[in-house]
This record gives C-alpha cells, sequence and structure tokens, in this order.
C-alpha cells in the first residue's frame, strides 16, 4: 500500500477491527469499531487511504476498506443536511472547503464526505455528477466528471 503518514502500524489496527466488524456485524455496536469505520473514512477524505491504488504491476484492491465504506453507510443515521436553501436526506455528509480544495463544484452537483485525490488536481464536478468514495483517479488523468456519470471505487 502507498501510504503517506498512514503509519503500518495503524493501519494494521484499523483493517483488523474492520475485517473482525465484517465477520461479525454485532461488533458494529463497539465504539473502538465505530471509530475505526469513521477513522478510514476520514483518512478516505484525506487522500492518505485508498480503496484502490496503483502498484508495480498493476492495480491493488484494499478490500478491508471498502468494506469500511460499506459499513459505514450502516452505522450512520438519516440526518437533513442543508447547503445554502437547498436540502438533503441522507446519511452521508457532504464535502465541504472547495474553494480551499480548489475545485469547481457547480450547482447542483454533489461530491460526498470521504470523496478523495480529486479535489486536489482541478476537477470539476457538475450537475447530477456525484464523486463516491475513493474516486481518486479520473482526476489524475484529466477527467471531468460529467452528468449522469459516477465516480466510484
Amino acid at each position: 500500500m502507498t501510504e503517506k503518514p498512514l503509519s503500518n502500524i495503524l493501519s494494521a489496527k484499523l483493517k483488523n477491527l474492520i475485517e473482525q466488524a465484517w465477520d461479525n456485524r454485532i461488533l458494529l455496536e463497539a465504539p473502538e469499531t465505530r471509530q475505526a469505520i469513521e477513522a478510514a473514512i476520514a483518512l478516505l477524505d484525506a487522500g492518505t487511504l485508498r480503496v484502490a491504488e496503483p502498484i508495480a504491476d498493476g492495480w491493488q484492491v484494499n478490500e478491508w476498506v471498502k468494506k469500511a465504506v460499506l459499513m459505514y453507510f450502516g452505522i450512520r443515521k438519516m440526518e437533513t443536511l442543508m447547503a445554502g436553501p437547498m436540502e438533503f436526506h441522507d446519511k452521508m455528509q457532504l464535502k465541504t472547503d472547495y474553494a480551499k480544495l480548489g475545485v469547481r463544484v457547480v450547482p447542483h452537483a454533489v461530491a460526498r464526505y470521504g470523496a478523495t485525490d480529486y479535489a486536489k488536481l482541478g476537477v470539476r464536478v457538475v450537475p447530477h455528477a456525484v464523486a463516491r468514495y475513493g474516486a481518486t483517479d479520473y482526476a489524475k488523468l484529466g477527467v471531468r466528471v460529467v452528468p449522469h456519470a459516477v465516480a466510484r471505487y
């Protein structure tokens, strides 16, 4: 795994907690498990962790990260989110600080919390486009996420 500041020890601990919870969903009630899942999503959002990443001979899929994304939906509650005059009712937060990230997101396009590096590379997100968890490498190719397109892990 091409880790940035994420240590191997932290990665192994998160992976272990997430794998255990995947096999035993009762563990989703444990605060430590929930914190591990939330930490994995925060690392995805920061671009420190990836669902899939290039390696010397192709691509490596980090299955435990995919599992964390799926379980994140299960531990989140529905909530009403406001974005100016618009209202959403969802389990996922919206990505914020577009200007700081250098991203152009035109109304009514959406990027969810957890969508990663696309934001750092000048990607434009336009209406009815959704950037989902781990959607990173499209940006490195200069891709524009267009209407009815979905970038996902």
